[in-house]
């Protein structure tokens, strides 16, 4: 830890520290949490894989969209970041029918107030992405809403620039990495604005645990689909009968290093580096 560097907030996942009046230091820790609960059970290298892929990315997309990282630091852990004033909203695209998605679908037809076509199955491929707000809770649950309300929260013309940097982002992903057999089904985005304005991405970006990635060549529509994500522990922890609500369930050892597994598997085949080769040198990421 930087000397100076003061601690002003915690993350479910995320320690922030203030470097000074421009900066902040993002320090991923192994913390998981299903349903916006964190797990008592920790995941041995994930915060080093969320931090190496946000990294990944954040060096790829900068033509689309300016964003928060100054540098990776040698632990593979931490970022320093700009500061950023964070937009009140998660962005969510969806390129696929899955997760509260498709419960939202199941019971109206729609999804954040986009309609979709009937005779939809769970894990169906939509006819085109789309993008769905959520509120951002302090605790509890995120609540899903609807494009017309984010635009009242943020502005309508800034919406609109948020929608079309979001489908971007998407779709850039998307093609990479089924360039590397995997399935972008969905994933959130949080923006924000810097001193003069400008929008730019902050927090993770297309990480396991802002997104949903699958196997390409398991990907079967009509239920749930096997996936590098958190999917694996949200699964084990819903197989309890748990009301969701804080404690949570501590992990057992298997499930603890397949989730594990699951989580360097995305990283590996998304950046095509060999983790332990991110772990002996982090900036390899940037390259």
């Amino acid at each position: 830890m930087s000397e100076g560097a003061v601690h002003v907030a915690s993350g479910k996942v995320r320690e922030l520290y203030a470097l000074d009046d421009d900066r902040l230091l993002l320090v991923a820790s192994d913390r998981i949490s299903t349903f916006d609960v964190i797990l008592p059970t920790e995941i041995p290298d994930k915060g080093r894989v969320l931090t190496g892929l946000s990294a990944f990315w954040f060096a790829r997309t900068r033509e689309l969209v300016p964003n928060h990282l100054l540098a990776l630091r040698d632990d593979g852990r931490s970022l320093e970041c700009r500061r950023l004033e964070m937009l009140p909203v998660e962005v969510v695209v969806r390129g696929y029918l899955s997760g509260s998605g498709w419960k939202d679908y199941r019971e109206g037809g729609s999804v954040c107030g986009h309609e979709l076509p009937a005779g939809l199955v769970e894990s169906d491929r939509l006819p085109e992405p789309i993008v769905t707000p959520a509120t951002k809770a302090a605790s509890g649950h995120d609540e899903n809403i609807d494009a017309r309300t984010a635009a009242e929260l943020v502005g309508a013309e800034r919406w609109a620039e948020v929608e079309t940097v979001a489908l971007a982002l998407y779709a850039f992903a998307a093609r990479h990495a089924e360039a590397r057999g995997i399935i972008l089904a969905d994933t959130k985005f949080e923006l924000g604005l810097d001193q003069a304005g400008t929008l730019v991405l902050g927090d993770e970006a297309l990480t396991p645990d802002s997104s949903r990635f699958w196997p390409a060549d398991e990907y079967a529509p009509g239920g749930p689909q096997p996936s590098y994500d958190k999917q694996y522990v949200r699964d084990y922890c819903e197989s309890l009968g748990w009301d969701k609500t804080d404690p949570g369930p501590e992990v057992p050892a298997d499930v603890v290093a397949g989730t594990r597994a699951r989580y360097v598997e995305a990283f590996e085949l998304l950046t095509g580096l060999a983790f332990d080769a991110y772990l002996a040198d982090p900036q390899t990421v940037l390259r």
